[in-house]
């Protein structure tokens, strides 16, 4: 790598500064590609998407095994000078030991942040019960601390999006887990400005992640203006490519047509823009 290239250091320092102040968005890339191409854009930081890289190893969503989430990360933080956020799911743990196992080789890759949610995957129970999300976001915080605590723990509060859209329920969770050691809280399918800007207030100074995964009025500086402090996407970038490939190869299929295509973008200028911003060119 080039003496320009950033350290592990550098670019957790650089992503703490962005939760100091202002709004940023840190989009999700799935793969090598899409990471270098956001890197390109001017991003000042990515984050990765479970679902996105679940469908790219043809799995649904939180069917992807840790070793696996452990090599992808690898392969995002190799492929971009961005520090880079893990979408790390539950933790990986099926007890507060097993989540500190898990977070300690995620923070081995190089990441500048993790995010731990609460929810099981179990639709009998969709959420952890409190006292125990509490004490796998604290097994979190232990993890991070004694591998010298510059990694960033994003708390993830999943109520609305395992059909408990309850915002007292929300704000109590996210609370708890800033006490617990959260850096930063989320909460993701609040829809709102009402929720949005309740949730800030209650979490505040801690910072807010706000989720924008479908088409919203919201811009980045009606967020801001709610104080929300990052704005990531999801697998929504990730879902409009698969919808481009879906109605393209469905033409072919169904019609024996190509006009697909249309909106393809340009071989020539994807190769001009890897050929600048790929990771070859930082080596």
């Amino acid at each position: 790598m080039s003496a320009a290239t950033p350290s592990t250091a550098d670019k957790r320092r650089a992503f703490r500064a962005l939760h100091d102040s202002g709004c940023f968005v840190i989009p999700n890339p799935w793969d090598a590609g899409s990471a270098s191409y956001l890197q390109g854009l001017g991003f000042k930081a990515l984050a990765t998407t479970s679902s996105g890289f679940a469908w790219s190893q043809a799995r649904p969503d939180n069917a992807v095994d840790r070793e696996s989430v452990l090599a992808h990360l690898r392969e995002i933080v190799a492929a971009t000078d961005l520090p880079v956020n893990a979408d790390f799911e539950s933790g990986f743990g099926a007890d507060a030991a097993g989540v500190a196992d898990s977070v300690r080789l995620a923070v081995a890759t190089g990441v500048a942040g993790l995010s731990i949610e609460d929810s099981t995957g179990r639709a009998e129970q969709p959420l952890f019960a409190l006292s125990e999300a509490v004490e796998r976001m604290r097994a979190a915080r232990r993890a991070i601390d004694a591998a010298g605590g510059d990694t960033l723990l994003v708390g993830r509060a999943e109520c609305f999006l395992v059909g408990r859209p309850d915002l007292a329920e929300t704000i109590e969770r996210l609370q708890a887990y800033a006490e617990a050691g959260a850096d930063c809280l989320y909460a993701p399918g609040l829809r709102t400005v009402d929720e949005i800007g309740a949730v800030v207030r209650a979490i505040a100074p801690k910072p807010f992640n706000l989720l924008i995964g479908t088409t919203s009025a919201l811009t980045v500086a009606d967020a801001a203006a709610l104080g929300v402090r990052r704005i990531s996407v999801g697998g929504a970038l990730a879902r409009a490519a698969w919808g481009g490939f879906q109605r393209a190869a469905k033409l072919i299929a169904e019609q024996g047509r190509f006009d697909g295509f249309a909106d393809a973008a340009s071989g020539k200028e994807l190769n001009a823009f890897f050929a600048v911003h790929g990771p070859h060119s930082r080596a």
